[in-house]
């Protein structure tokens, strides 16, 4: 009877209960150990030999944990043959139980459904992750000896009819939570080998990847089928519409939305007169010069900008400036007015060049994809061969592919970089693969017009050829360093002891940085005074040691120096004394090995550390040292530390960079013994040996052929008519540092776990994500593409005709330019995560429309929704519409919006009369002033003068700055052009008040509006007030209004008068 009856064992549990099966004949001793032993882990239940097995009939369960109960409460009283005949009536029900528990079956899609898109081993939400057995358990989310009182269990359960989990999602139902329960009560078993992974979603049942189709409508012939559409939505609410705008309301609405500038009193007048008699015809009238206006691709073009994160510096630690941005910029503007059909424009900024390679438009438009941040210390300093490197470049693809399928798909790829996108159906190697399309793709500036076709070839090849070099040079390099690696491993093990035992951290990034060069052969000096004579035995110098840059050891030491003592602070005199002399020959950069010159014991007041070729970077060259020592010769003291310093140039970037970094005996290490010292340089000797053995005289003999040739070559191109440039997607272009270009290779993308770098991966071809339904497969790259063939793939998947995303995409920023608030509130997500239309209809009725228009044309579409009634209504409040929308999202009222921040400082240069409207495109204006441009540059602008007259343009020729923003644009919430913003913050603090009455450029405006009143109503000072206003306002004062204007100007003056009504909500506001 022992080793064939039904046994229940526990896996992994006291190890009696393992081997044992349980059965009567045992007797109670079993039974009380197995109650008394630690609660299993995972509990199987077998009816044969015992096997472990990942389930218990659920009937069996309930009842198994009953007469455990009551078992327990008899051992508890010694009625040991009571247990016996409980448990065996309990058990014998088994055989008639319910079906039993699967975990892969019935638990785990549940936990997958319900719990892993917070609970995973990445989110952790609440530390608490449901991937792994381990991860359930150690969160004691389970109690087995009280199920119900499982933190789990009491989680999902309603409580007063409401659930505490999951969060923002629908609750379990009542047979869901009771296998839960069923589970728990019987161990919660998980098989070992069972990891749970959230699933992906699949399926294209979602609102915006449905097949675009035109909804029909029901409306009368006379019925502007917008306001068919808007009207149905508000007579299903009982809402009615408030009247119309009148026609100075609505010249002014219009104006600012299609141009972003005032109207004039002029144009006012004559609208108002047209509207009395012919009040349709005046409309349109007004209409088509709008559109028709230059100023229009102005204002709509700034809209673009927004959303392709536009700016004319990188962004990241050096943010400097993009000097050629600008063409990029001037595209939009011209491609607005040109009313560009939408298509192309598309095209244009993601495969221009492969698709439209005759266009110096195609080129341009390449600038959507360069336009974002980039990080130039990961890329030109730090390079792809370490890990900093490469992450961000991957950083650098995302950000690309991130904006493409944002702005033009309204489509968050990028949840898919960790994990498959939890909302929508993008599986995480499909981001992957879209990267693959961009594998080949770096920012840099590049030719889009000046050469004739013959030039252009020419130049091509000239640039493939020292990119074949290049190629060369990097594999040779490559070579030589791992076999050098290999052959040092000992003593690169031994020095990290030395430095382990014997070392002394301190800061690493402090010291000397002389100014930046372009020319290698470059003198530049630093040097000391000791106050007085001194009797020195030794001068010591330690490179800089850049971490901030993540460089390493050597920072900016130079190829060939020498080191002076003197009395004279000249070094002119018979007192200078060479110490050290390394200017005859290039030398190794001594890393972390610091470089001792003796003195001799000789009296000296000033030593001179003199660079004659400098440490080459990327596209300038510098001198940096971390310290420079002075040692008495009798007590070994450092007497630089009282010193003071002197340089050639110098930048001083505290707290890194500065003279007096350099004696501050703040170096990145030094050694606490001079044995180690002394170890460490021979160490260092004994590594220089090798690396000179294994640089043969043919590798160093190939090394200078390929760097002559590169030279040659790069002397041939420079000798072509620069053309005109602009800052766009390429794959060649001049070497900076460790930013090589790719020539067109793509580098190999693998499939990242959970999105970190170092994880490695398999490599990932590419391919397109399949987001809609359609008869094609718009998503398939060739195999063997060109990188310019995988872009144009991608730009006619965007464009093509049945993907719905694309036209939904632009039909709802259109929508949301002309009426201020869009008809899907997540204009970047149209996802499960986004918000559902206001108006579903209505954003396909205008998709399609925008779709199969032969132009595709975005003015018609403008002119479509302007035309409308719900356009032209007044943003008169209405109580009772209020209550039941508050949102005004039914559109019973136009909204009243705020001047933008271009729109504000637009006007006051309008209203000031010196608005230079005719200057447009090239290079922009800078409102600053840039200091230390050669390293991290810094954008100051209240040193900029405001009474400038080359700054008094349009503000979306403004050169825009990353990492400094303009304060006042910052403070009437311009965009951040860091990231793609769909919409813009329109507040009212009282920081904007301040900005707006105190800022300089208000005050300076200020005095020119005054000034110009003066001179167009001499006379007066009622039609002086009445010009002001009309200007200000649109409109003439009433007459509480004009007394209170005239006692401002009588007690305040008329700077103050004007500077007034700058700030005026009527000036402000646009109704």
């Amino acid at each position: 009877m022992h080793g064939q009856r039904r046994a229940w064992c526990v896996e992994p549990g006291v190890s009696s209960l393992v081997c044992r099966a349980w059965c009567v004949e045992p007797g109670v001793s079993s039974l009380v150990s197995w109650y008394n032993a630690e609660p299993p882990r995972r509990a199987c239940f077998s009816a044969g030999p015992l096997a472990p097995v990942a389930s218990i009939p659920r009937k069996a369960n309930r009842v198994f944990s009953s007469a455990f109960l009551s078992a327990r409460s008899l051992i508890h009283r010694g009625m040991q043959t009571g247990v016996w005949m409980c448990l065996t009536l309990w058990l014998s029900s088994w055989a008639f139980g319910e079906a039993p528990i699967q975990f892969v079956a019935d638990v785990a899609p549940l936990l997958q459904q319900h719990c892993l898109r917070c609970h995973n081993d990445v989110d952790r939400s609440g530390e608490l992750s449901f991937t792994t057995a381990d991860d359930l358990f150690t969160s004691e989310s389970i109690n087995r000896l009280d199920p119900e009182a499982s933190p789990l269990l009491e989680r999902v359960t309603p409580l007063d009819g409401q659930a505490s989990m999951p969060q923002d999602a629908p609750p379990l139902s009542a047979s869901e939570i009771a296998i839960l329960r069923d589970w728990i009560a019987a161990g919660a078993p998980w098989p070992a080998d069972v990891t749970l992974v959230e699933p992906s979603v699949s399926d294209l049942d979602w609102w915006s990847l449905q097949t675009l189709t035109l909804p029909k409508l029901a409306m009368a012939p006379s019925t502007h089928p917008i306001d068919t559409f808007i009207d149905a939505k508000l007579d299903s609410q009982g809402l009615k519409p408030v009247g119309m705008a009148d026609a100075r309301t609505l010249i002014r609405r219009l104006h600012y939305d299609l141009t972003g500038l005032p109207p004039s009193p002029r144009e006012v007048d004559a609208f108002v007169a047209e509207s009395q008699t012919h009040p349709e015809a005046a409309y349109v009238a007004l209409l088509d010069r709008l559109l028709d206006s230059p100023h229009f691709g102005e204002k709509w073009g700034q809209h673009w900008l927004d959303i392709a994160r536009y700016a004319e510096t990188h962004g990241y630690d050096k943010d400097k400036p993009r000097s050629n941005a600008w063409p990029y910029r001037d595209y939009v503007i011209r491609s607005f007015n040109d009313d560009k059909p939408y298509a192309r424009f598309v095209q244009e900024q993601v495969a221009g060049d492969a698709l439209f390679p005759h266009s110096a438009d195609g080129i341009i438009g390449l600038g959507f994809l360069a336009a974002g941040p980039w990080d130039l210390i990961g890329h030109v300093e730090v390079g792809e061969g370490k890990l900093d490197g490469r992450i961000a470049k991957h950083l650098d693809r995302d950000e690309m592919a991130t904006a493409v399928f944002n702005v033009f798909m309204s489509t968050t790829i990028q949840c898919a970089q960790c994990h498959h996108h939890k909302f929508d159906p993008i599986r995480a190697e499909e981001y992957y693969r879209l990267h693959a399309v961009f594998a080949a793709v770096d920012r840099a500036d590049r030719v889009y017009n000046g050469l004739p076709p013959e030039q252009k070839e020419q130049q091509q090849s000239l640039a493939t050829q020292v990119h074949s070099l290049q190629q060369e040079q990097q594999a040779i390099e490559s070579e030589l360093e791992h076999a050098i690696s290999q052959r040092t491993k000992e003593l690169d093990r031994r020095i990290e002891e030395l430095v382990a035992m014997h070392g002394i951290t301190q800061r690493a990034e402090f010291g000397y940085h002389s100014q930046i060069t372009k020319v290698q052969e470059t003198t530049k000096w630093v040097q000391l005074d000791l106050g007085e004579r001194r009797s020195i035995a030794h001068v010591r110098v330690t490179a800089a040691y850049d971490d901030y840059n993540h460089i390493g050891a050597g920072f900016g030491f130079p190829v060939r120096y020498h080191i002076d003592v003197s009395n004279d602070e000249r070094f002119e005199d018979e007192s200078v004394r060479r110490i050290l002399d390394a200017s005859e020959q290039d030398q190794a950069n001594p890393k972390l090995q610091m470089i001792l010159a003796a003195v001799g014991g000789e009296p000296i007041r000033y030593v001179r550390f003199t660079a004659t070729k400098l440490a080459p970077r990327h596209n300038d060259c510098m001198l940096a040292l971390g310290e420079l020592e002075a040692l008495d010769s009798a007590s070994g003291i450092n007497h630089a530390l009282q010193a003071t310093g002197k340089a050639l140039d110098s930048i001083e970037a505290a707290p890194r960079w500065g003279i007096d970094n350099l004696m501050d005996d703040v170096s990145y290490r030094k050694f606490d013994d001079e044995q180690a010292i002394t170890e460490w340089m021979q160490l260092d000797a004994q590594r220089s040996e090798i690396t000179q053995t294994l640089r043969t005289a043919e590798h160093e003999s190939r090394l200078r052929a390929i760097t002559q040739s590169i030279a040659s070559l790069e002397a041939q191109l420079s000798q072509f008519p620069p053309g005109q440039l602009v800052y766009a997607a390429t794959t060649q272009f001049a070497r900076q540092g460790q930013f090589v270009p790719t020539g067109g290779k793509p580098r190999p993308i693998p499939f990242l776990h959970r999105g970190d770098v170092s994880s490695g991966g398999e490599p990932v071809v590419p391919a397109l994500p399949q987001l809609w339904r359609s008869k094609a497969s718009s998503g398939s790259i060739k195999p063997d593409a060109s990188e310019a063939e995988m872009r144009a793939s991608l730009a006619r998947y965007l464009t093509d005709h049945d993907n719905p995303l694309l036209w939904r995409s632009i039909a709802n920023r259109v929508w949301q330019w002309v009426f201020g608030q869009p008809l899907v509130s997540t204009p970047n997500d149209f996802g499960r995560m986004g918000a559902l239309p206001t108006h579903s209809e209505l954003l396909d009725y205008l998709a399609v429309q925008l779709r199969d228009d032969p132009k595709q044309s975005i003015k018609s579409l403008v002119r479509m929704l302007v035309t409308s009634q719900a356009y032209r209504r007044s943003s008169a409040y209405d109580e009772a519409n209020a209550t039941v929308d508050s949102d005004n999202a039914l559109l019973w009222r136009f909204n009243r919006r705020r001047l933008t921040a271009e729109e504000f400082r637009d006007s006051l240069l309008s209203l000031a009369g010196v608005l230079r409207l005719d200057a447009r495109g090239g290079p922009s204006f800078q409102d600053f002033v840039i200091e230390k441009p050669e390293h991290s540059p810094h954008y100051e602008y209240h040193l900029h003068d405001p009474q400038d007259p080359t700054s008094h343009r349009r503000s979306i020729y403004r050169f825009v700055v990353r990492s400094q923003p303009q304060p006042m644009m910052t403070a009437l919430d311009c965009a951040d052009p860091s990231i793609s913003v769909p919409q813009r913050d329109e507040s009212t603090t009282a920081i904007q008040a301040l900005t707006q009455w105190n800022h300089r450029l208000t005050e300076a405006m200020s005095v020119h509006f005054a000034k110009r009143l003066r001179t167009e109503s001499p006379h007066t000072l009622d039609r002086r007030i009445d010009q002001a206003c009309r200007l200000a306002w649109g409109r003439n004062p009433s007459e509480a209004e004009r007394a209170v204007l005239e006692n401002l100007i009588r007690a305040e003056g008329e700077e103050t008068f004007a500077r007034v009504l700058l700030n005026t909500s009527q000036f402000i506001y646009v109704e």
